[in-house]
């Protein structure tokens, strides 16, 4: 074989290894080049500030699920939790004055009480499922499809109820300044959403980077048979990094009440689907094993543009759900192939 035969080869492996790596990117980019065609007024500031601050929320989202795909696992009860977390948040902080309120004697509540309630609530249910999954080897997509069926029929019934399945609504103003209120700074503001995604971030960094449980997290996610061999207590760590993903789904899903101001009990719905998505497009392996808190942010925030761009130009809404169920089987699949080549 000749140099030049060497060096295309060469060349042609890197290539493909640029494209394997960065395809789904690509794919993104190409998605926002054409809603930019189709309606320039896109690019605008205004428009991005938008989806930096409604992505907020869901990159604290993201981080909790993302431990447990790193994991190796999978949590399909995400949203349902966010919905539970919504709901008891805001039934427990209505306006003393509003003329429907849920607990008509309950005083005025500290925001912190409920938020931190819904953060418990929420880790136990975790706490459960990180249990049967570690100690009776269920397999963590039943699991969580267990999980997400129970939590959904509590917070159905709590509802039900409590309120005769209507909406939630007329929140302390307190509670909602939490969630949309902003830092002013002259003409400019930053939401508070957006400040809490920041901390939250540099928390998870932290843990995932600084820690013993971090490390052990990567470890049990890359071969849990040498995690096991190398003295990691597996089912301590496991149990750990589900609390972690119990407390950030509680604490997320008292913001998405707060932001929305009107709950129902179908907020949360399919939540979990865009958040497993947004860790696979940031790098997160459905393997377990490899992936990034800035990966996780960058994903979170390509998939809200997209997500925001299709509804921006006018597609309609039974295509934006092909589009984004493309969109994660490319994900998977493109996942799929960095690991045959790892391998």
């Amino acid at each position: 074989m000749s140099e030049i035969d060497t060096a295309n080869g060469e060349l042609k492996k890197k290539i493909s290894a640029f494209l394997l790596k960065n395809a789904l990117y690509l794919v993104m980019f190409f998605l926002l080049a054409i809603i930019v065609m189709v309606q320039p007024s896109f690019l605008k500031f205004q428009n991005f500030y938008f989806i930096v601050t409604q992505s907020s929320s869901r990159i604290i989202l993201a981080l909790g699920i993302a431990s447990i795909i790193v994991l190796g696992y999978t949590d399909l009860s995400l949203g349902r939790s966010v919905g539970m977390a919504a709901i008891v948040s805001s039934s427990l902080l209505q306006a003393v004055n509003y003329s429907q309120k849920i607990f008509p004697h309950l005083p005025q509540l500290p925001i912190v009480v409920p938020i931190l309630l819904v953060m418990l609530l929420c880790s136990i249910f975790m706490v459960a499922q990180a249990l049967i999954v570690s100690k009776l080897k269920v397999a963590p997509f039943i699991a969580s499809l267990g999980f997400q069926l129970i939590i959904y029929g509590l917070q159905s019934i709590y509802i039900d109820r409590l309120n005769d399945s209507s909406p939630i609504g007329g929140l302390d103003p307190k509670f909602s300044k939490f969630a949309q209120g902003a830092i002013e700074f002259d003409n400019f503001r930053i939401p508070y959403l957006i400040i809490y995604a920041l901390i939250a971030s540099i928390i998870i960094w932290f843990i995932w980077n600084k820690t013993k449980l971090g490390r052990n997290m990567y470890a049990i996610g890359g071969n849990i048979e040498a995690a096991t061999v190398s003295g990691v207590n597996v089912v301590l760590n496991i149990l750990a990094i589900y609390i972690i993903a119990g407390m950030m789904y509680g604490f997320g899903g008292a913001l998405e009440g707060a932001r929305t101001g009107s709950v129902t009990n179908m907020l949360g719905q399919g939540y979990e689907l865009d958040a497993i998505a947004a860790c696979v497009v940031g790098g997160v392996s459905m393997r377990g094993g490899v992936g990034t808190v800035p990966g996780v942010v960058t994903g979170v925030l390509l998939f809200q543009i997209i997500n925001y761009g299709l509804v921006f130009i006018g597609v309609n809404p039974y295509v934006q759900f092909i589009v984004k169920g493309m969109i994660i089987v490319l994900a998977v699949a493109i996942d799929s192939q960095k690991y045959v080549k790892r391998r």
